[in-house]
C-alpha cells in the first residue's frame, strides 16, 4: 500500500511539475516573416507565413526557426533565384534565432517594447543580433512584432556582379508571430 501510494505522490507531482513548465511556454506555429528589397531596377519581396517560435515566458528565452523554401515571390523565377543561387536553401534549409528578450515581464498586460538580443543563424554564418520587439500581452495571449535590417554581405551571400544592382545590399525585414500556450 505505502508503495501505491509513493507512485501516485510521484506521478502527481511530476504531472503538476509538467503542466506548470507547459503553462511557462508559449509557441506560434504560423507565424509571419516577410523581406523587402528596393533597388532602382526592381523591388523584390516575400512572404513566410510558415515560420515557428517559443518562448520560454519564466525567463524570455526565445527561439525562432523560418524554413527558407517557404518563402512565397510574385514571380517563380525569383522565388528559384533565392533559393538556388542566393540562400542556397538546399545546403542551408532555415534561418534560426536564440536568445532573449530584455527585461522582459510575461505578467504585464498591454504593450511594451523590448530588445530581443541573440545569435542568428543565416546561411552558414552566426551572427550576434539585437532587434527591437513590440510585445502585445493581451490576457497571456502575446504578439510579437517589428522590422529590422539585415546586411546580406553578412551572412556571406554572394550575388554576381552583373546582377548587383537588382539586388540590395540591406534588407528590410518585418515579423509577426501570434503565441498560444502550449
Amino acid at each position: 500500500m505505502n508503495k501505491i501510494i509513493t507512485l501516485i505522490f510521484i506521478l502527481t507531482h511530476y504531472i503538476g511539475f509538467s503542466q506548470s513548465q507547459a503553462q511557462e511556454e508559449v509557441i506560434a506555429r504560423l507565424g509571419q516573416v516577410s523581406f523587402f528589397s528596393y533597388t532602382s531596377v526592381e523591388n523584390i519581396e516575400a512572404t513566410n507565413n510558415q515560420s515557428h517560435s517559443i518562448i520560454d515566458l519564466s525567463n524570455g528565452e526565445i527561439a525562432v526557426s523560418i524554413l527558407l523554401r517557404a518563402f512565397v515571390f510574385k514571380k517563380a523565377l525569383m522565388e528559384e533565384h533565392f533559393n538556388e543561387s542566393y540562400v542556397e536553401s538546399d545546403i542551408y534549409p532555415k534561418i534560426q534565432l536564440h536568445g532573449n528578450i530584455l527585461d522582459f515581464d510575461s505578467n504585464l498586460q498591454g504593450v511594451q517594447t523590448k530588445i530581443v538580443k541573440g545569435t542568428m543563424s543565416f546561411h552558414g554564418v552566426n551572427r550576434d543580433i539585437e532587434i527591437k520587439t513590440k510585445i502585445d500581452n493581451t490576457e497571456g495571449s502575446y504578439i510579437l512584432s517589428g522590422d529590422f535590417e539585415v546586411n546580406i554581405k553578412d551572412y556571406e551571400i554572394k550575388v554576381p556582379p552583373l546582377l548587383a544592382r537588382n539586388i540590395a545590399k540591406t534588407i528590410k525585414v518585418t515579423f509577426r508571430f501570434e503565441y498560444q500556450s502550449l
